[in-house]
């Protein structure tokens, strides 16, 4: 298992020097470039021509910019075009794009040939910090997302932080909610800076921006380090919000929520029922909301996709959650900013359904 952060590099203008960072890990310089419609449009000729430069076979992949391109059909379609154009063991894929191209690409890569090398070239924040980084390539199937997939680490995750200023507020929003899930689940000091900075950060200020980027992403990758196939529970903080956030996605019918604002609500949940369940403070729950209620939403999602839900109905549909074991649900709860904990006994559906209902309060 590498380091940490040994695979991990957040530089800026970064593709320039990508023979150096890929002779690192002796991989070769015959990589599948798979792109979705507005990373190809955004930085494909840039990336194919700098590596071409350095001495780099390309072939390019490009797939729909949307969810349903995470999909079992889109993989056939993919490996096709790869065994069409002899791509075999000695090559490797670079994915560039958000958490689809991300995961897609990953599914491929270990899928292909018995599993060839990834690269994840992450263009999102979100995926920056969060999708990028932990080898969990998975696509989702009609009765669930990532349900389908595989533990595939990427032998490196290049991070170029200037491509974020291609896209929109929502997209910053979003990604925000995986940074600031840090601070709640493993560091009080950076949970502080981001309340100090939070403004800076989404406005893609510097110094300020690639210190949160990189603390998240190091945050990431050490406790996957730890705990890679999730058996001691400590991975499974990094789910903080998630079980409630995934049954939001699965009402919004994986289009109508973007992933990062169906965890920013989710993470209002899970506090509301740490505090519920007696494990987090009154002060810190007040502190917690604060920070969350910053993130940003375009007008009526919260009301339409949240507030407007049957809390039953969105109860029954976290059971969609792969995180539940026996049908039991399982909740990432924290005891205080800086540290969260699984907590694999039963909950009460009366005390879900309470912090359910506090959220949407806190939210009106």
């Amino acid at each position: 298992m590498q380091t940490p952060t040994s695979h991990i590099f957040v530089r800026t203008s970064v593709v320039d020097s990508i023979a150096e960072l890929y002779a690192t890990k002796g991989l070769s310089r015959k990589s599948v470039l798979l792109f979705d419609e507005n990373t190809r449009k955004l930085y494909g000729d840039r990336i194919i021509e700098s590596m071409q430069a350095q001495g780099f076979q390309t072939r390019e992949l490009v797939v729909p910019a949307r969810e349903t391109s995470k999909s079992l059909s889109s993989a056939w379609k993919l490996y096709g075009k790869m065994i069409e154009t002899d791509v075999d063991r000695s090559w490797n894929l670079l994915a560039v794009g958000g958490g689809v191209v991300g995961d897609l690409g990953g599914f491929i890569a270990a899928s292909y040939y018995r599993g060839i090398p990834v690269i994840q070239l992450p263009t999102t924040l979100l995926a920056m910090t969060d999708s990028s980084i932990g080898g969990k390539v998975a696509i989702n199937h009609p009765l669930g997302k990532n349900l389908i997939g595989f533990f595939h680490m990427p032998e490196l995750v290049l991070i170029d932080p200037s491509y974020l200023k291609t896209l929109p507020s929502r997209e910053i929003y979003g990604g925000m909610a995986e940074v600031v899930k840090y601070g709640f689940i493993s560091d009080r000091g950076f949970f502080d800076l981001l309340d100090e900075h939070f403004d800076d950060i989404t406005a893609l200020r510097e110094p300020w921006l690639t210190e949160a980027v990189s603390r998240s992403a190091f945050i990431k990758a050490d406790v996957v380090e730890k705990d890679f196939r999730e058996t001691t529970g400590l991975r499974a903080t990094l789910n903080f919000g998630h079980t409630f956030a995934h049954g939001l996605e699965k009402m919004a019918e994986y289009r109508n929520l973007r992933h990062g604002e169906a965890v920013t609500l989710g993470m209002a949940c899970a506090l509301y029922l740490s505090h519920r369940l007696g494990f987090l403070a009154e002060t810190e729950l007040a502190e917690s909301l604060r920070l969350i209620k910053r993130v940003r939403f375009p007008k009526g999602v919260v009301e339409k996709r949240f507030l407007s839900l049957d809390r039953e109905e969105l109860f029954d549909s976290m059971y969609s959650d792969k995180k539940k074991i026996d049908r039991q649900l399982r909740f990432v709860l924290i005891d205080r900013i800086g540290h969260a904990f699984l907590h694999d006994r039963d909950v009460a559906k009366a005390e879900v359904l309470g912090a359910i209902d506090d959220a949407m309060d806190y939210f009106r």
